[in-house]
């Protein structure tokens, strides 16, 4: 297991998908594996999406889960939109609208937890990762909040169950409406 930390003086997501690609491509030339799981909390998975959407990382990134992340865009925290990285967050930025484009064949498989607690979420649905060209499943869970969904049992264990190749994300096809949603439902 390897983590990446990034930096909070961050100024794109761009440049972040880059670092995460070259820090990737280090643990394969060390372990000689050929691909890997990424889990990305909030811009984590934004920045990880991008990396395989945008820059090549499928062939890299066989499982990519994702918890709160706005793969829509959001519209909280206001305030903040002086900070580069957060208006590449906003519904409609370049970014944002990247990630929307076509994406044929790309082959790592999504999921995508979402909250109905989630208050960085605007909307909340904002979460949900809805491309036709995707492989991806979306996991809605109840009474968790932003910064607890990384260490909640019941997500930890959805997260396992999608990395244990249980057929969590395999079953997902691309281009069906909606993408695949499965419910986990947690009080």
């Amino acid at each position: 297991m390897e983590s990446l930390n990034y930096s909070p003086l961050t100024c794109d997501i761009r440049i972040a998908a880059e670092l995460l690609g070259r820090h990737i491509e280090e643990i394969c030339q060390r372990t000689g594996s050929s691909r890997v799981d990424v889990v990305g909390h909030s811009l984590g998975g934004l920045i990880a999406r991008y990396y395989v959407q945008r820059l090549g990382g499928d062939a890299r990134v066989r499982t990519l889960v994702t918890l709160g992340t706005p793969h829509a865009g959001t519209r909280v925290a206001p305030l903040a939109n002086a900070h580069p990285i957060v208006r590449q967050m906003r519904p409609g930025s370049e970014v944002i609208e990247e990630l929307s484009r076509p994406a044929p064949g790309c082959r790592t498989r999504f999921v995508s937890f979402w909250s109905d607690l989630d208050h960085l979420m605007a909307p909340l649905e904002a979460a949900r990762l809805d491309h036709p060209d995707l492989l991806a499943k979306n996991v809605q869970v109840s009474g968790i909040g932003h910064l607890a969904l990384p260490v909640h049992p019941a997500v930890a264990t959805g997260i396992r169950d999608a990395l244990d190749g249980d057929g969590t994300a395999a079953d997902a096809t691309p281009g069906t409406p909606a993408t695949h949603t499965g419910d986990l439902t947690v009080a």
